[in-house]
């Protein structure tokens, strides 16, 4: 039985996100033990490996390979990707590939609806997958878990979509906050990721950032509060006039990459979803190509926290960077868009990385600031998410110094991945995103609202005398209501043989029922298209207008009821 809600909604929400930032804190520290305990039994135990890790998570800043060699690390990935295609096509199927991309659809298409076992069986997948050495990391993993937590809490304490929706993204702040130690950053990576172009969900940016401080401090009373990464203090990122131009450099280069990882990524997912066997066995088939990877580059095991580590302390070639760059793109696809279950945002951190060693050594200048800005750069491009990869990546390595450049390359980055990729199927690695808020069927409803507030401030209508407006049921019923001065607001669907299909709103806008039309709103399948002298019409849209009465008769022959 739902709970009922208290007098004060702020309240009430404050309450929510204390809950939601301790139990993003807890699955953070759960998923973290449970992925230890995976990788001990199935790299350590089964294949006699063992990655460098981060001494800020206990791991040790070195790699150790048993007496058997790497010859076993195939069959381990292979093992852990059977594992995982069996618990998720039995359990939960939404729980494959990266889970910040569920988060991402559950809140615009969904009304942030998430199933609740999708936490615990996501939780499971994630670890087995990169604890078997899957090239893949936590934050997409740790996002879906937290957020599913906070919509069933929405979901158990009565809550509107409005508020679910809210809650899915407090919860999923948390969620990375605490895996990350980056506050700052996982609240404005979940209100910033939602939408493809610079929008954001304000509305939601007070309580995540409160959410995430909270799973912050908690966490780090077991986990410490210390940067993920150790860089070299104190960083002098501008130190000669060079910096800025190589700064320049690898945001371009940056944005280059960025352009062709959500490719790479999106064709690998086509091709496994094309293969004629059981979705059980692509995540096995994905683990052994990681894994045959993985005996020639064991450095693409996993997030590769510890590489990253040894790419800052200027610990790797030239050469191997540039490959480790390429490679971890292929690697992290073959992972997760085969339906592994882990996240995108370690392994493009890693590519960001090397990328950004790369070019430190090419230019002769200290790789711990170019590693970072890589980092960043990469990130932000690909995933669309300028502000949110700059702040996580300054957190979570403390280079608050690098703020200036890491502004410099991202915004590179950003603007160059636009530019390349305006024409290409795959721009984002988070395909459920939406250009806009007003491409979002989460706020279709609102939108609305406001054309029809439009039409009240305008005085082009006096819509005062109908009461209640039933928006919804207007549409549907396809039934004209009578406005002021001779006018009608109606509804309908352009019929696929009008004279207006195919011509612009400027052309022929006008034309469609005399001197008083005005196209008030436009809906072409789950997308709300702002209308623009520009926008062209097409069959099957859906359209509010208002008309003037005299050309009503014209008008009906052109659409059908909605």
């Amino acid at each position: 039985m739902p709970l009922a809600r208290p007098r004060s909604r702020a309240r009430q929400i404050a309450l929510d996100t204390l809950v939601l930032g301790i139990a993003g804190a807890a699955a953070a520290i759960v998923f973290n033990f449970v992925l230890h305990w995976c990788g001990q039994l199935f790299l350590g135990g089964l294949a006699g490996y063992s990655p460098p890790g981060l001494p800020s998570e206990g791991g040790v800043p070195v790699e150790s390979i048993g007496p058997n060699g790497l010859w076993l690390v195939p069959l381990v990935t292979t093992l852990g990707g059977l594992i995982v295609g069996v618990l998720t096509t039995r359990f939960a199927p939404e729980t494959t590939g990266h889970g910040t991309d569920s988060v991402v659809r559950a809140f615009h298409r969904d009304g942030g609806r998430m199933r609740g076992r999708v936490a615990p069986v996501k939780l499971l997948t994630s670890a087995i997958t990169i604890g078997s050495g899957g090239s893949a990391g936590r934050e997409g993993p740790i996002a879906m878990i937290a957020a599913a937590i906070g919509s069933w809490y929405a979901e158990r304490t009565g809550r509107d979509d409005q508020e679910r929706r809210m809650l899915l993204l407090v919860g999923a702040a948390a969620g990375i906050s605490a895996i990350f130690r980056s506050p700052i950053g996982a609240a404005l990576f979940v209100v910033e990721v939602l939408y493809a172009d610079m929008e954001f969900e304000a509305s939601a940016l007070l309580y995540a950032t409160l959410a995430a401080v909270i799973a912050y401090a908690l966490a780090g009373l077991v986990n410490g509060f210390g940067p993920l990464f150790a860089v070299p203090l104190p960083i002098a990122p501008l130190t000669n006039k060079l910096s800025y131009v190589w700064y320049g450099v690898l945001g371009v280069a940056s944005g280059a990459l960025a352009t062709a990882l959500p490719v790479v990524f999106y064709r690998v997912r086509d091709g496994f979803r094309a293969l004629p066997v059981h979705a059980t066995l692509k995540p096995a088939i994905g683990g052994f190509l990681t894994g045959v990877m993985a005996m020639f580059l064991p450095q693409l095991i996993g997030g590769g926290y510890g590489w990253i580590q040894r790419a800052i302390d200027g610990q790797l070639t030239l050469g191997i960077l540039l490959v480790l760059a390429i490679a971890k793109i292929v690697a992290m696809s073959f992972t997760v868009a085969s339906g592994g279950s882990g996240g995108v945002f370690a392994p493009s951190l890693y590519v960001g990385a090397m990328l950004g060693g790369a070019c430190a050594a090419a230019a002769g200048l200290p790789a711990a600031p170019f590693v970072v800005v890589g980092m960043a750069a990469v990130f932000a491009g690909s995933a669309h998410v300028p502000f949110a990869a700059m702040m996580m990546v300054v957190e979570m390595t403390g280079g608050y110094a690098l703020l200036v450049p890491a502004a410099l390359a991202v915004s590179l980055s950003y603007l160059v991945q636009h530019r390349l990729s305006a024409a290409l199927r795959y721009r984002s690695l988070y395909e459920a995103q939406v250009a806009s808020r007003g491409d979002s069927p989460a706020h279709h409803t609102a939108h609305l609202g406001i054309a029809l507030q439009i039409l009240r401030d305008h005085k082009v209508s006096n819509l005062r005398h109908l009461g209640e407006l039933d928006l919804v049921g207007l549409l549907r019923s396809g039934v004209e209501v009578d406005l002021a001065q001779g006018q009608r607001l109606m509804v309908g669907v352009l019929r696929a043989d009008s004279a207006y299909a195919g011509t612009t709103i400027g052309a022929s806008g006008r034309a469609l029922a005399g001197d008083g039309t005005n196209i008030i709103a436009l809906l072409r399948g789950e997308h709300m298209i702002a209308p623009r002298a520009d926008t062209v019409l097409t069959p099957g849209d859906r359209i509010i207008l208002v008309a003037a009465g005299d050309g009503l008769a014209n008008l009906r022959t052109h659409f059908d009821p909605w």
